[in-house]
Order: structure tokens, then sequence, then C-alpha cells
């Protein structure tokens, strides 16, 4: 068994976030390992960048409303208890409500991540669906 030491959290890049956002590394798998886990916290109306994962990325919502969509799809509702997954190479953003902070565990695999342009106002201002009316 090891204890993990964590590093501090880190507030996260404008080239792949609009507004503020931090992270704090969970764990991140060395050697054979490729598992990666960050609580990341965003304030109000803050969202990544367009980007995909090479092997996929599910979000477990702990507070607040999270926004998610898929390039083409329409933007999802999640709230705390619900699990968003986008496959391989799926295009996606996430994000905070406009009104209230949000926090996630992001769960994946490899640092191969494709970041792409920041998401728009009209694109995070479209309308939405509930992710429980989906599952």
């Amino acid at each position: 068994m090891e204890i993990v030491k964590r590093p501090a959290t880190m507030k996260l890049p404008g080239a792949w976030f609009t507004g503020d956002a931090w992270a704090d590394v969970i764990y991140r798998g060395e050697g054979d390992s490729r598992a990666r886990a960050n609580m990341v916290r965003f304030a109000p109306g803050a969202r990544t960048a367009w980007h995909s994962h090479g092997l996929g990325q599910a979000l477990y919502i702990v507070e607040g409303i999270a926004l998610i969509q898929s390039r083409g799809g329409q933007i999802v509702e999640a709230h705390p208890g619900e699990v968003v997954w986008t496959p391989a190479g799926e295009e996606h953003w996430h994000g905070a409500a406009p009104d209230q902070f949000m926090a996630h565990l992001a769960l994946w695999e490899t640092d191969d991540v494709d970041w792409l342009d920041h998401v728009t106002d009209a694109e995070y201002s479209g309308p939405r669906l509930l992710a429980r009316d989906l599952a």
C-alpha cells in the first residue's frame, strides 16, 4: 500500500477554459496504469473549451448543476449523483450553470486530450435537456 501525496490545487489555464476553474489531482497512474482522476471546481458560467479524450471520459457530478454538450448535440443538464460518459474521440465541453458553482469528479485514461476552440456564449446559452430524461 502507498499513501499518495496530492499536489496543490491548480488554477486551470485560459487556453482550455472560459472563466475560473480549479483542479485537484486525486490520482494519476504511473508505469502501466493510465488511470486519471481529478476533482474539478467551476465558478458560475465557467466551462471547458471543446475537447476530446483518446479513451473517453466519465464525469460524476458532485455539486451544483453541470452543463455538458457533445458537438452537434444538445446541452445536457446534470445534477449531483449523475454520471455522464463521453466516448473516445467525441468532441464535447462541460462546465457550470451561469448562476452557481459546480464540481465534478473527472475520470479518464491517458493524457491524450485534443483541445479545440472555446465554447461561444451562444453555444453555452442553448436549450438544455435533463440528464435524467435521457437515461
